[in-house]
Parts: C-alpha cells; sequence; structure tokens
C-alpha cells in the first residue's frame, strides 16, 4: 500500500458522528465494508477540517483490514500530479499509468488541486474508466462539489457526480462536545467540569479549531499551573479581559484548532512503497515462473543489491506478476543509481552507503540526499545577538515566554508548530530567534533554519529562476527546527504558500520543531490558505502584548545599565510611565537619551530625560566632549556656549542659509 501512511491513527472508531456527517460516514462504511460493489465514485466534500481526510483514511484501513489482499492507494492529488510529471520526465509514463491500473481501490484527496491539470485530468479519466469498467473503487475528496472545481474536464466532473456525492458540514453543539472530550480522553487531559462546555458553544467551525482550543486550554492550564474554570474560557481564547485574580492575562482572538491529518511520505516518489506494491502483487498475480524470479536474483545480486524482497516472492505458493515484479524492481534501482549520483556529488563519503543498494529502503536513501543538499547549502542560521537571556518577563509575554521554554526543553513534542503573534517591537523576532538558538546550542548539529517569511519568498523564486526547486526543498526538508518570522508576508503569495504547505506536513510528520511569528493571528492574516491557517491554528498560538508599567521597568532599568548609566529611581519611573506601544519604541527612547548624555558628557538623570523629551528642565553647563582639545586634556567650550548655539531650531525655513541653484 504506497501514498499515505495507514497506521490506523484515522478509523471509523474515532470519528464522531452527527447530524452534519452522518451520510458520508454511512457511506464510507459501506464503500470499505465492500469497496467497488456500491457508491462507485464516492466523493466527500466540504470545508478544511471537517473530516473528509479522517473519512478517506479510515476507509482505506478498514477495507484493508477486511481484505488483506486488496491493493489500496490513498494519495493527495498533488502527490498524483508530481509523480505524473516526473514520470514523463523520466520517460516511465507507461510504467505510471501501469502502476495504478493494478490498484483496486483508489483515494484521491483534495481533488481541488486539478485546478489547471489538464495532463493529469486526462489521465486520471482514462484511469477511471478503466476502474469502474472492471468493478473497482474510486474515492475522492473536495473542498466543493465536483461541478463547481474550476477549469476541470466535464468529462471528469460528469462521471464524478455520477456517483455518490456527499459532503461533511460544520459540527453542531453535540458533535463538538463529543469531540472535545474523545480528544481531551485521548490525551489524557484533564478539566475542571463545564469547561468542555464552554468551549462547545464557541462557533469554532471545525475539528482542527476544536482541538487548536483545547491545547490553548491545556497550555494555560499547565503553564500558570492552576485548573481554568468555565469563566475563564472566552477569556483565554478570545478577547475579552478578565479579573486579575484569575492570573490569566487577557490575549487577543487567535482561533486555535488542531487535527493533524495524514501526509504524504517524507518525499512522495513512485517507489517510496515499494515493498507494500511488490507484496500485493505476489498476493493476487498467479501463472508465472519462479525461475525466472532467482535468474533476476542472481543478476541483480552480482550487481551489488540486495534481492530479499524477490526472494520473499519465490518463496509463495502462488507465482505473482513476474514481468511486473521485475519492471517495478528495475525502476526501483534505477532510481537509487540516481540518488546515489546526486549525493555522491554533494558529498563522495556517502558512496556505497547499503540504502543506495536496497529498493527497500528508498526513503532513507532520499534522506541522504537531502542531508547531503542541506549541507552543500547551509540552513539560514538564528541570529545569536536574539538570546534567551535577553527578555525579561512580564503579564504582557509571560505565557510566550513560558512556552518558549517548554519548546527548548522538549522539541517537536509541545505546542508544534508554535505561533507568536503581536504587534512590531513586540519581541517575536527576538523570542522567535532565542528559541532556534537555544536548540541549536543543546545539540550544535541540530540542523535550524530561521528567516523571514520575505527571505523564504525571494529564495524560492530565485530557485525557479535557476531550475533549482527541488535542491531548495531538499535544503529545507532536512530541517530539525524550522522558524519563519512574519508569516504575514506570505499574503496572496499562492505558490509560495503551496511549498510551505507541503514542507510543514513533512517537517511535522518527522516531529521537527516549527515556530511561526506574525503581526497577528492567523486567522487575522488575509491571503493566507485556509490548509495553512488551520496548521498554524492546530499548535499553540500565543500573543505578545504592548509591554505592561512592571515591564518596562524592568526593562528600562536593564538597558540604562547596559548603556553604563546609573538606573535612578525617578528617572525609570518616568521612563516607564512614558507612552511606549513596544519594547522597540521604548529601547529607542533610551538610545536617544543616551546619546545625549554622552554629546553634553552630563549624567542621564530626570532632568536631561525631561528636556529631550518635554523640551523643558534645560541642561546645567558641563564640560563636553567635543570640541577644541586643550593641552591639559580638557576641551575647549567656547563653540558650545549658549550665547552662540541654537540647541532649538524648530522651523525648517529658519535653518537654510543659502538657496541653492
Amino acid at each position: 500500500m504506497t501514498g499515505r501512511v495507514l497506521d490506523g491513527g484515522y478509523r471509523f472508531e474515532n470519528f464522531v458522528v452527527g447530524a452534519s456527517n452522518r451520510l458520508a460516514h454511512s457511506a464510507a462504511q459501506r464503500v470499505a465494508d465492500a469497496p467497488g460493489a456500491a457508491y462507485n465514485p464516492l466523493v466527500i466534500y466540504g470545508g478544511s477540517g471537517l473530516g473528509k481526510t479522517h473519512l478517506a483514511a479510515a476507509i482505506a484501513y478498514h477495507a484493508r483490514q477486511a481484505h488483506p489482499a486488496l491493493r489500496v492507494e490513498l494519495a493527495s492529488a498533488e502527490d498524483i500530479v508530481e509523480r505524473l510529471h516526473r514520470a514523463i520526465a523520466s520517460g516511465q509514463r507507461e510504467q505510471y499509468a501501469a502502476h495504478f491500473q493494478q490498484v483496486d481501490l483508489l483515494l484521491l484527496d483534495d481533488m481541488q488541486f486539478l485546478t489547471g491539470q489538464r495532463e493529469t485530468q486526462t489521465e486520471l479519466l482514462r484511469l477511471f474508466n478503466l476502474m469502474q469498467g472492471s468493478g473497482r473503487q474510486l474515492v475522492m475528496t473536495s473542498d466543493r462539489p465536483p461541478t463547481e472545481i474550476p477549469d476541470v474536464d466535464q468529462r471528469l466532473a460528469s462521471r464524478l457526480a455520477g456517483g455518490l456525492v456527499v459532503d461533511v458540514g460544520a459540527p453542531d453543539f453535540e458533535m463538538r462536545l463529543a469531540i472535545l472530550r474523545n480528544s481531551a480522553h485521548e490525551r489524557d487531559l484533564e478539566f475542571g467540569e463545564g469547561v468542555l462546555d464552554e468551549v462547545a458553544r464557541l462557533a469554532l467551525g471545525n475539528v482542527r479549531e476544536l482541538k487548536g482550543a483545547l491545547n490553548r486550554l491545556a497550555a494555560y492550564q499547565q503553564l500558570e499551573g492552576a485548573p481554568i474554570a468555565p469563566a475563564d474560557v472566552r477569556a483565554v481564547l478570545g478577547e475579552r479581559r478578565i479579573s486579575a485574580a484569575s492570573g490569566i492575562p487577557a490575549v487577543r482572538e487567535s482561533a486555535p484548532a488542531g487535527a493533524v491529518t495524514p501526509t504524504g511520505p517524507e518525499r512522495p516518489a513512485e517507489y517510496a512503497g515499494f515493498l507494500a506494491d511488490v507484496t500485493q502483487e505476489v498476493e493476487t498475480r498467479v501463472e508465472r515462473w519462479r525461475v525466472t524470479i532467482g535468474e533476476a536474483c542472481a543478476f541483480w545480486r552480482a550487481e551489488g543489491y540486495d534481492t530479499r524482497v524477490l526472494e520473499r516472492a519465490m518463496q509463495l505458493p502462488a507465482a505473482p506478476d513476474v514481468n511486473g515484479l521485475l519492471a517495478t524492481y528495475a525502476a526501483a534501482i534505477e532510481h537509487l543509481r540516481g540518488l546515489e549520483m546526486q549525493a555522491v556529488t554533494l558529498d563522495p563519503g556517502v558512496r556505497g552507503n547499503p540504502a543506495f543498494r536496497n529498493p527497500e529502503r528508498v526513503a532513507e536513501a532520499q534522506r541522504l540526499l537531502d542531508r547531503a543538499l542541506a549541507s552543500a547549502m547551509p540552513l539560514p542560521a538564528p541570529n545569536p545577538a536574539f538570546a534567551r537571556s535577553g527578555l525579561e518577563v512580564g503579564l504582557a509575554n509571560q505565557l510566550a515566554l513560558k512556552a518558549a521554554d517548554a519548546v527548548i526543553e522538549h522539541p517537536g513534542q509541545r505546542y508544534n508548530p508554535l505561533f507568536i503573534h503581536g504587534a512590531s517591537g513586540t519581541g517575536k523576532t527576538h523570542l522567535a530567534h532565542a528559541i532556534a538558538s537555544a536548540l541549536q546550542a543543546m545539540c550544535p548539529r541540530t540542523a535550524v533554519a530561521c528567516l523571514s517569511a520575505g527571505a523564504f519568498v525571494e529564495e524560492f523564486v530565485a530557485a525557479m529562476q535557476e531550475g533549482g526547486v527541488e535542491r531548495w526543498r531538499a535544503r529545507y526538508r532536512a530541517a530539525e527546527v524550522f522558524v519563519l518570522d512574519d508569516v504575514q508576508q506570505l499574503a496572496d503569495k499562492e505558490r509560495t504558500q503551496e511549498e510551505l504547505f507541503h514542507l510543514f506536513n513533512v517537517l511535522h510528520d518527522r516531529g521537527a520543531q516549527i515556530v511561526l511569528t506574525s503581526d497577528r493571528s492567523p486567522r487575522e492574516v488575509r491571503g493566507l490558505a485556509d490548509r495553512l491557517r488551520s496548521r498554524f491554528e492546530g499548535g499553540l498560538v500565543v500573543a505578545l502584548q504592548a509591554p505592561d508599567r512592571a515591564l518596562k521597568e524592568r526593562l528600562v532599568r536593564r538597558w540604562l545599565l547596559e548603556a553604563g548609566h546609573r538606573a535612578e529611581g525617578a528617572l525609570v519611573s518616568y521612563l516607564a510611565d512614558r507612552e511606549a506601544r513596544s519594547a522597540r519604541e521604548l529601547g529607542g527612547m533610551i538610545t536617544r537619551l543616551a546619546a545625549a548624555a554622552d554629546l553634553l558628557a552630563v549624567p542621564l538623570d530626570l532632568p536631561l530625560a525631561r528636556r529631550e523629551l518635554e523640551g523643558t528642565a534645560p541642561v546645567a553647563a558641563a564640560t563636553p566632549r567635543i570640541g577644541v582639545p586643550l593641552a591639559d586634556g580638557s576641551h575647549d567650550a567656547f563653540f558650545l556656549d549658549e550665547e552662540k548655539v541654537r540647541w532649538e531650531w524648530p522651523e525648517l525655513s529658519d535653518r537654510i542659509l543659502e538657496e541653492w541653484r
């Protein structure tokens, strides 16, 4: 069984049924029990996060359990398109068509991505005709009905509409509550009475949002060390403030979400599920000679390749389709040779690695190539100036800092992804880089990528121009920590978002830690694809607020001392009372005052601060650090005498001494 991994995590038993999905669930069960006998094709459509992929994976899993000899394939439409393009490029189009013609149950996820792929649509139309003609089952999912998918061959749309088309809708209150209770039970999460009921009353439109809300509640409860009361739920998940006695700071609304959909292997490829394909072939085909396989084993062993998969086929009581089996094996060997050639060019040390000699280890061989590519093109590193120790804790940022510390302690296990949002200058870039730097410091060999979304876009465009997209993809797929700053810069950049979607799935499935930042919450980023938004909200979304007064005091005191000035209480209190919408704005204020004090060679005190910020309380005369040096080491202050120097000159027109012509 190739395509997406079907490990039983998505089954009918853990799918919550309600009024909005009862018909789709019943149809899916019927198809799983008797593939090809009814509802062929079956098309399930609905919005992101409503359970379409769960149902498709459940059909595949249960059909396989009930019919072990059934050849099943679950893949996304994007996988199919990419595999066709590779087959055409390598001259293996016939093998591509032959592979799918052997499938008994084909499940295609996200069919809407066939838009504009005319060649793939033609190939699928031919395949669908063959499958339906021979009684084999087809299941498809989409975010809209087939007739509403733009730029799709009408013949293909009409064949899909000729089967059973069912939708899955948003869950109602009872269904939301059941989903929340199931998820909490599976994760051993405990909440007080009425908490989950309160969450279920919120207008959360899909399963990912519900599970994301559960993540956020669990994070608050764990980080704050106290149970959440039902009355606090809306404050944690929404915009309303609560009393300070509750101990939970107010945050902006961030729509949590959180169901992880099954995703493809680390790199979709024709041969990633080679062993499963071979097993299915030998289980279902008969009337071939073992001697042919034995001769092939002898040939490939002489070439230095592992032939155990072929040897196992010889031991079966019934012979497989020998020609198909040996053709698939030979194609896998050719694929391995290509991977090794590319990897050795970049890193001669991988030559002869056993993974390049075994068709059952194609995924491992691909990872070796990815690592070689990543080494040849180093990942962008975090800024070492942004250290975790440089961040002061206050009510405005305490949740985000606690979440960051948890991520540093358990990368890839807690709060993945971690989405940090806040206004410019609140410290989100500092915090994201600090996480990356800390993880790299803990294990210097960790592959860490840390860059802005703008740089990510520019790199992708450059890769397309240079024909190096595969190298660029492999570079980031090798990352163990991926930090993307200013996600809002991806708005309306559809192609880059598509690349990020695939990269996110690969990294998340592998357990790599993902950290994202933005100037707003995921649901507030316009021009962001729903499938990305739902995945971002599936982790923990935390906000960074403008610094409160206590935090400003700590920052002012720290920065004054770092600038070499005394942190007098009156001065600190005065500066902390000044309006500052962000830590950056506050830091700029202190830099300005420190520069003025250094220029005038006077202490940075309250009178100087008031004069600079309010234009009051003139500074007493002092020996400046600029002017004409005298023999005794002092400076002549003649040119800085207040009678000769105009310190305030607000009118620009008064400063013009000569009209330039």
